[in-house]
């Protein structure tokens, strides 16, 4: 990949009057700018190198899983580009992220299965929220004039935010069933609770609610209602649910277990939080929502603990 792809520094604005020791200065900024772009392009190689090889394993268990078939396919593809086949940065990195996430797809849904295992699943947790975090700071290096929800695009950023705390959510809902290792773990259980409520809101958070008297024009109202609060898809009303559960579990559990004044200026105001999303989801579901098969039995039940 790093003999293919040539980054240039971005011109900067020299006026005339500068020495020539400032004009030679940008231009060691430059190369240095360059270096370090070639630099991450090889860590990619070896990423990319790497992923194939824990895909070929993972693929020698299990011959049918559609996502590691997915996964094998873009790396071959990837390889390719590796090889001198041309391809932008940006689609890259997307192809990239698609591969991460079919990968870690499937080790997650194996975990689920599993039951998380007490013994090995704090250290793998971590594994998959690391592979998950890893292409949004490849794109703030590889692209780093860009955003990265231009780089990656919404729908693959959206995804890495939902699949972390889909994740946490999973496990926080494992271990909310073992009442000892709770009354023991109690901080290890409140810091995942909190971690996952943060990526589920950066998930809600990477559309920008549509601004109804932005000029926009819609002929279905319950469409327009639903862009106006953030929810584009059914994705993003779970992600509500989740929120509202997660924030239920802390507030439940963290009473009395703050260890010191950072921890708690730290903290999320899971009540407020829960509350407020909860309202909307239940909103969103007895309105427009009504008869689709949306439950709202528990979302009022927590509600009314968290008001």
């Amino acid at each position: 990949l790093a003999l293919y792809y040539a980054f240039e520094a971005e011109p900067g604005k020299i006026s005339e009057a500068r020495s020539r020791e400032h004009v030679s200065r940008g231009s060691r900024d430059g190369h240095v700018s360059a270096r370090a772009a070639m630099a991450e392009l090889r860590v990619l190689e070896s990423r990319i190198t790497h992923l194939s090889d824990r895909c070929a394993a993972l693929r020698a268990e299990t011959h049918d899983d559609d996502y590691l078939q997915n996964a094998s396919s873009i790396l071959d593809r990837l390889k390719s580009a590796q090889a001198g086949e041309s391809s932008s940065v940006a689609k890259l990195l997307q192809d990239y992220t698609q591969v991460i996430l079919d990968i870690t797809f499937y080790e997650e849904n194996r975990l689920v299965d599993q039951e998380f295992p007490e013994d090995t699943s704090p250290f793998k947790i971590q594994q998959l929220l690391q592979d998950l975090t890893e292409p949004e700071i490849l794109a703030g290096r590889l692209a780093p004039t860009q955003e990265v929800q231009v780089v990656l695009g919404l729908e693959l950023l959206e995804c890495l935010y939902w699949r972390r705390g889909a994740l946490l959510y999973m496990y926080c809902h494992t271990l909310h069933q073992r009442k000892q290792w709770i009354k023991q773990n109690k901080a290890t259980f409140l810091k995942c609770v909190q971690e996952g409520v943060r990526y589920l809101m950066k998930m809600l958070q990477v559309r920008s609610s549509v601004k109804l008297n932005d000029g926009v024009v819609f002929h279905d109202s319950t469409t327009a209602n639903f862009l106006s609060e953030g929810i584009f898809s059914d994705t993003h009303l779970l992600t509500m649910m989740y929120i509202g559960e997660m924030c239920f579990w802390a507030v439940k559990y963290e009473d009395g277990s703050a260890d010191g004044a950072e921890q708690k200026e730290d903290r999320l105001h899971f009540r407020d939080i829960g509350a407020q999303i909860l309202n909307k989801y239940v909103l969103a579901c007895e309105g427009p929502l009504q008869g689709q098969g949306w439950n709202t039995e528990n979302a009022k039940e927590i509600l009314s603990i968290l008001q």
